[in-house]
C-alpha cells in the first residue's frame, strides 16, 4: 500500500478545558478527495489549520506533505496587486512565473482578466483566482475552508464543477470543509463527518458519476449524513 498524503493518528486540540479534536485519526491517499462535514463549532476547520500548518496539535501524530496550500471562504487577494500578481504573489519573479500564472488563470476561466484589479471582479470571479492562486504551486494537498459558502447558489455550483475537474486534472491530495451534505456527495470521493470532537463517520461515496440528487443512492447518503448531524427527513411512504 503506498503512503498516504496526509496521515493523522491521535491527533488532540483542546482550548481551555474543551476538547475540540480528541484522538482523531485520518489517512487522505494521493489524488483523494475527502468531504468533511460537521456542525460548526466541531473542529473542522482547526483540523484543516492543522494540517495547513496554521495551527497546532497538542498531542498525536500529523504527517502532511511539504507543498500545501489553503483556499479559504474569502479570496483573500492583495488589492494592491492586480489578479496575475495575486495568483504569483510569493513565486520567484519572471517570464517563466508569468506565463505559469497565465496558464493557471485560463484554466479557471479568468485569462482575459490577468491585468484586473481584485476590486473589479465578482465574487465568484475572485474565488476562481484564489483557486489558481493555489494551484499554480502544484500542491500536493488542496485544504478548501469553504470555499463556495458565500457565493449565489449557481456560481456554487459552477465552482464545485470547476474545482472537481482541477482537482482530477492536478490530482492533489484534497480536504474540503463544508456544511453543505450535497456537495460533499457532489465532489467527495470519501466524507467524513465530525462530532463531538470525534469522526463519527468515514466511507467512500458509493454513487456513479456524474452525481445527480435525484439518484437514489445520492438521496440515501444524504439521508444518513444528516441524520448524523442531527436533521432526520420525513420518510415518504408510498402504498
Amino acid at each position: 500500500m503506498s503512503t498516504p498524503a496526509v496521515h493523522v493518528r491521535g491527533l488532540r486540540r483542546v482550548f481551555g478545558t474543551r476538547a475540540v479534536l480528541d484522538g482523531i485519526d485520518l489517512d487522505i491517499a494521493r489524488g483523494e478527495f475527502l468531504a468533511l462535514l460537521g456542525a460548526s463549532g466541531t473542529g473542522k476547520t482547526t483540523l484543516l489549520r492543522i494540517l495547513g500548518a496554521l495551527d497546532r496539535a497538542d498531542q498525536g501524530t500529523v504527517l502532511v506533505p511539504p507543498a500545501r496550500t489553503v483556499v479559504f471562504q474569502e479570496p483573500r487577494l492583495i488589492p494592491s496587486k492586480r489578479v496575475l500578481g495575486n495568483v504569483t504573489v510569493g513565486l520567484p519573479r519572471g517570464e517563466t512565473t508569468r506565463e505559469t500564472g497565465r496558464q493557471a488563470l485560463a484554466e479557471v476561466g479568468l485569462a482575459d482578466h490577468a491585468d484586473a484589479w481584485p476590486s473589479t471582479l465578482s465574487g465568484g470571479e475572485a474565488q476562481r483566482a484564489a483557486l489558481a492562486r493555489a494551484l499554480v504551486r502544484e500542491p500536493q494537498l488542496l485544504l478548501l475552508d469553504e470555499p463556495f459558502a458565500a457565493l449565489d447558489a449557481l456560481t456554487r455550483l459552477r465552482m464545485q464543477d470547476l474545482v472537481g475537474d482541477l482537482c482530477r486534472r492536478h490530482r492533489p491530495a484534497v480536504l474540503l470543509v463544508t456544511h453543505d451534505v450535497d456537495e460533499a456527495i457532489r465532489l467527495a470521493d470519501r466524507v467524513a463527518v465530525l462530532r463531538d470532537g470525534a469522526l463519527v463517520r468515514d466511507e467512500t461515496v458509493a454513487v456513479d458519476r456524474p452525481r445527480d440528487p435525484a439518484d437514489p443512492a445520492f438521496a440515501a447518503l444524504r439521508r444518513d449524513l444528516l441524520a448524523d448531524l442531527g436533521v432526520h427527513q420525513a420518510t415518504e411512504v408510498t402504498d
